[in-house]
């Protein structure tokens, strides 16, 4: 019997590995070369906000180990070695990776400049800058007074060693500054010289102005080296039943706010007297992380490096393509009564959700609008799209997610407005977060009540539409929209599940639902049939789903797993999993659509799901995966995914023998999913 380190990969590993191949994205010389610089920020992002939850989470773990009598059975110290052994290992990949981007910029004439690089015309320039924009913007703290609960982590910080050379009997003094961004950029742009454009960092500009600072108090010595930190961000609920769930968020924000250290990345030539007293105010233990590294941290700015004028070192832009079933100026609701319409983004425009909800908030036959909310653009078109539904008098009723991780206070201000417009909003279910994706609209037709309903993988979000490659399914099926409607009274009711025949929904049946149509493959099989099943996932770790996974592999099932992210499932493993496939999509867009594939004795069901395969998606969220039964729907899906599966250009294998390897099969001409779907969709 194989043994439960031969079936399973560690999560949290799994998870390096995924940042792995981001950070192949930035390495990548075919990539352009302002977009290898947005790829390292993502990879920095992505390991911040790991640190924050993942890392934290073990913290706690081993703190319960280490305080129990009965530990629990996982070994979280040895993750966190092992975490910390690879994190060190993909920083100096980083290093390098940014090193020759800085030269290949150089090469482009756009030139990162230090402040030991000025000129004298540069200088002046830098000074004047400092002076009438920066100066005002620093507050230093001296670290001997510093109460480190009170300093925000998602910040850069200068750790400053001030001398005073005219006084060798008074002691190095320690104080830190934050790099204020925002409000400012982090990145100065300096005047163009000979068609060479120079930018420096503001943590250099802070470096030149510190001597305006600090001379005053006779410190004539001033060294300064960057450092960050990270902390605890899991949130700790308090289930006081006498609170509004919107009082009990917003206290648990607060409380992130001041959570334990669990990261200190810093500047390698820091001296040791800072390191240490850096080290006390922020209780940084030995179980956490403490990483010497380059001199710029914080590389999630790197996202939004500045528009230098050159758009031949970006990805070329791509416009949105418009349905050829949906013409503009005609009703999208009687375009929906007549057929269904799959929208697939970003390739298909997102336009068209502003588009119903603003015909559905203008419409006199419509009377309601319910809708889910998880993530929100900064300034949301459906945020005002709901609110003018309300004003024309139509009745809307949101659920608000305020548990959507980092999204809480913009969530709980987004609540708080639409309430003061008189949408009705329904109260969360504490312990279980809402992560379907789902509008419903009533209208009144010859007397009676007709809905129409969207069904989504994605969040109602016009900006992260532009980059986030999702599904949308706009119905009219009374089977399909009724059961929407029984998911927004289950939702209000606080359980009391409906029978539902045509959604699946967790935590109620989804997984039950899964295994069933596994089985089916697995008997379909023994009977003489074909078999086949693919899964397309942004995460899959569910232990019991995976073990079903390996069963149908062991009786001959091929399954095909895209899944971006996250996989703790080991293929290509004989008699466990040899008939299993993993494959990984990173590109310019994020893959994050979910689609379920059974081929039923060549009667294929397809579902769209709001749901990983994780046991949270599962067990302790409301999600819902939708059928599809349109069967031009069905061909464009199975377009979808069989280009993909054939991708030898992004697609890398997931969990073989060594990580991350790319696709590459020269038998085939060369295909890139994301450019081969677009072509796809615009040749229709």
């Amino acid at each position: 019997m194989m043994s439960q380190k031969t079936r399973f990969t560690n999560r949290e590993i799994s998870w390096l590995e995924f940042n792995a191949r981001v950070l192949q994205e930035a390495e990548d010389p075919n990539t352009p070369l302002l977009e290898r610089l947005r790829f390292l920020g993502i990879f920095s992002n992505n390991l911040d906000e790991f640190y924050r939850v993942r890392v934290a989470t073990l913290n706690r773990l081993l703190h319960y180990n280490n305080t129990h009598e009965e530990p629990i059975k996982h070994n979280p110290a040895r993750i966190l070695k092992e975490i910390n052994r690879i994190d060190k290992e993909q920083q100096a990949r980083f290093g390098k990776v940014f090193q020759v981007l800085v030269h290949k910029l150089a090469h482009e004439d756009i030139r990162l400049l230090n402040e030991k690089q000025l000129n004298p015309e540069q200088m002046k320039f830098v000074l004047d800058h400092f002076n009438q924009n920066v100066r005002s913007q620093l507050f230093p703290i001296m670290l001997s007074n510093l109460n480190a609960d009170t300093l925000p982590d998602e910040s850069i910080y200068l750790g400053i060693s001030l001398i005073n050379s005219r006084q060798p009997s008074e002691k190095e003094r320690f104080a830190i500054i934050r790099i204020p961004t925002p409000p400012l950029s982090r990145f100065v742009i300096l005047p163009t010289e000979k068609s060479t454009q120079y930018i420096m960092m503001l943590d250099d500009v802070i470096r030149i102005g510190l001597s305006e600072i600090f001379n005053i108090f006779g410190y004539d010595r001033l060294n300064a080296y960057t450092f960050k930190f990270t902390r605890d961000a899991e949130l700790d609920i308090d289930n006081d039943v006498s609170k509004s769930f919107l009082e009990v968020m917003s206290e648990s924000i607060k409380q992130r706010k001041s959570g334990a250290a669990v990261r200190l990345v810093f500047e390698k030539t820091l001296p040791a007297g800072l390191l240490q007293t850096l080290k006390k105010k922020l209780k940084i233990t030995e179980n956490d992380t403490l990483l010497s590294s380059g001199r710029y941290h914080n590389f999630k700015d790197f996202i939004h490096f500045p528009d230098v004028g050159r758009p031949d070192l970006r990805y070329a832009p791509t416009q949105p393509l418009n349905h050829p079933l949906l013409v503009s100026n005609e009703s999208i609701i009687n375009k929906i009564a007549l057929h269904d319409v799959m929208l697939h983004y970003p390739y298909q425009s997102f336009q068209i959700i502003i588009d119903l909800l603003r015909e559905a908030s203008i419409d006199p036959a419509v009377k309601a609008i319910m809708m889910t909310l998880y993530r929100l653009a900064r300034d949301s078109k459906i945020i005002n799209a709901l609110i003018n539904a309300a004003r024309n008098g139509k009745a809307v009723t949101v659920f608000m997610e305020l548990q959507a991780r980092f999204d809480e206070e913009a969530n709980i201000s987004w609540a708080n407005k639409l309430q003061e417009e008189g949408v009705r909003l329904i109260q969360g279910i504490p312990g279980f977060k809402v992560h379907c994706k789902l509008l419903l609209i009533r209208r009144k037709e010859e007397g009676k009540s007709v809905y129409y309903a969207n069904i989504a993988t994605g969040n109602y979000n016009e900006e992260t539409a532009y980059i986030y490659a999702d599904d949308s399914l706009l119905t009219s099926h009374k089977g399909i929209v009724n059961e929407v409607n029984k998911v927004f009274h289950l939702i209000e009711n606080k359980y009391n599940p409906p029978i539902f025949r045509h959604l699946v929904v967790s935590p109620f049946q989804m997984r039950t639902h899964l295994m069933r149509l596994i089985n089916q493959e697995i008997n379909q099989l023994k009977k003489g049939n074909q078999a086949h099943i693919i899964l397309k996932v942004n995460n899959l770790v569910d232990d019991k789903i995976i073990k079903k996974l390996y069963q149908a592999s062991k009786a001959g099932v091929r399954i095909n797993i895209i899944c971006r992210g996250t996989c703790t499932l080991i293929p290509g493993v004989e008699g466990q999993s040899e008939n299993i496939e993993v494959i990984s999509i990173v590109d310019r867009c994020l893959e994050h659509s979910r689609i379920f594939y059974f081929y039923n004795n060549g009667d294929p069901k397809y579902y769209i799901s709001s749901a990983d395969l994780m046991t949270r998606n599962l067990d302790n969220r409301i999600e819902v995966a939708c059928p599809v039964y349109d069967q031009a729907i069905q061909q464009e899906l199975e377009t979808m995914l069989q280009i993909q599966l054939t991708d030898n250009t992004k697609a890398r294998w997931v969990n073989h023998e060594i990580s991350n390897t790319y696709k590459r099969e020269t038998r085939h001409p060369q295909i890139r999913s994301q450019e081969d779907i677009y072509k796809y969709f615009a040749g229709k």
